[in-house]
C-alpha cells in the first residue's frame, strides 16, 4: 500500500492538478519498465492537466479523475468549497503559497456557518488548500483522506502492471463540475476508435452496498448506463467468480456521466470499492474489497 499512501500524499485539489500529473508521469516512466507493456504517454498541449497511457492496441479505456475536493482561500481567512467537502471545525488543512508551507485547522464561524482557517498570518487569496494526509492501515482497512480518488488512481496503476491492450485516462476537475472528459473522449474515439469505458472511482457504503462484499458495479447513479452494455460487464463478472455487488442510487455522478452528456456514442460502467466517511479526512475502504476492484477491472480488460 506504500503506493496508494504515496498518492495521498501529492495535493490537487480541482483545477490545480499538476503536481498529481507530474507524479503520475514520473512514476510510469520508472515503473514501465517491468510492466506487461510499456505504454506511450500522451499529455501537454491541448490536454491541459490530464494524461493518458495507451498500451498496445487499445478496445477500451479506464478512466480516473486525479483531482480532489479542497477549499479556496478567499477575503478575511475565509474559506470557499472546492466541490463537496464535509467541514468540520479542527479538519487538518495544508498547501503552500508564496510566503512558504501552510498548515492549519478549520475553524467554523459561530453565527455564519462559514469556514475559516486559523493560519498565523493571512494565506495569499486563491491558494488551494486540502486535507493534511493521515494514512492509517490496520489489517482489513485502509482510512485516509482522499480515497476518493487516489484508490481509482491505484487501482489504474496496478492494472496497467499487466496490460496489453487498452487506455488509461487520468482525467481533471471531476470533483468541481467536470470539463476535461469531452476533449478526452473526442481523444479515445478519433484517435483510437474506442467506445467503450470503465470509471475507476470510488463510491459510498449505504443500505444496499457493505464493506466486504467485493467491489460495486454500479447500475446506475445520476447517469444511467446503456443496458446492453452493463449487462455484458454483469456477465463478466459472474463469469470471473471475482466478488462483486450491484449498486443502483439515484444521485451522485462521475465521469461516466461526463461521457453520457458528451456527443460520442460511448458506452461507460462505473466499478469501485465502496467507502464510508465520505468527503473527510477519514475516508475508509476494506481492503478486500480494493483487490476485488483490481482483479475484476484486469479481467474485464482482457475480455471486453
Amino acid at each position: 500500500m506504500k503506493l496508494l499512501q504515496d498518492l495521498c500524499s501529492v495535493r490537487s485539489v480541482s483545477g490545480d492538478e499538476l503536481p498529481i500529473r507530474n507524479f503520475l508521469i514520473d512514476y510510469v516512466n520508472k515503473e514501465s519498465i517491468h510492466w506487461k507493456q510499456k505504454p506511450e504517454l500522451l499529455y501537454g498541449d491541448g490536454l491541459q492537466d490530464c494524461l493518458v497511457l495507451v498500451f498496445g492496441k487499445p478496445r477500451t479505456a479506464i478512466f480516473a479523475h486525479i483531482d480532489t475536493i479542497g477549499y479556496t482561500v478567499g477575503y478575511n481567512r475565509d474559506l470557499i468549497k472546492v466541490g463537496g467537502p464535509d467541514t468540520k471545525e479542527g479538519f487538518r488543512l495544508w498547501g503552500n503559497d508564496s510566503q512558504g508551507e501552510i498548515d492549519c485547522k478549520i475553524v467554523m464561524h459561530p453565527l455564519k456557518n462559514q469556514p475559516f482557517h486559523d493560519f498565523h498570518r493571512d494565506i495569499d487569496r486563491g491558494t488551494m488548500l486540502s486535507f493534511y494526509p493521515d494514512f492509517r492501515e490496520t489489517r482489513h482497512f485502509i482510512q485516509s483522506c482522499y480515497m476518493d480518488n487516489r484508490l481509482g488512481i491505484y487501482n489504474a496503476l496496478r492494472v496497467a502492471e499487466t496490460l496489453q491492450d487498452g487506455l488509461i485516462v487520468f482525467s481533471c476537475y471531476e470533483e468541481h463540475g467536470g470539463g476535461t472528459v469531452g476533449f478526452l473522449a473526442n481523444l479515445m474515439v478519433s484517435k483510437y476508435n474506442v467506445y467503450q469505458a470503465l470509471i475507476s472511482d470510488i463510491t459510498w457504503v449505504t443500505d444496499g452496498i457493505e464493506h466486504g462484499k467485493g467491489t460495486a458495479i454500479s447500475m446506475r447513479d445520476s447517469g444511467i448506463p446503456r443496458k446492453v452494455f452493463l449487462n455484458k460487464i454483469i456477465a463478466l463478472a459472474k463469469e470471473s467468480k471475482i466478488p462483486f455487488q450491484l449498486e443502483v442510487e439515484s444521485a451522485g455522478g462521475s465521469d461516466g456521466s461526463e461521457l453520457q452528456k458528451s456527443p460520442y456514442p460511448i458506452d461507460w460502467c462505473f466499478i469501485g470499492a465502496p467507502e464510508n466517511f465520505v468527503h473527510t479526512p477519514n475516508e475508509k475502504v476494506y481492503k478486500d474489497d480494493i483487490q476485488s476492484m483490481i482483479n475484476l477491472y484486469q479481467y474485464l480488460m482482457e475480455k471486453l
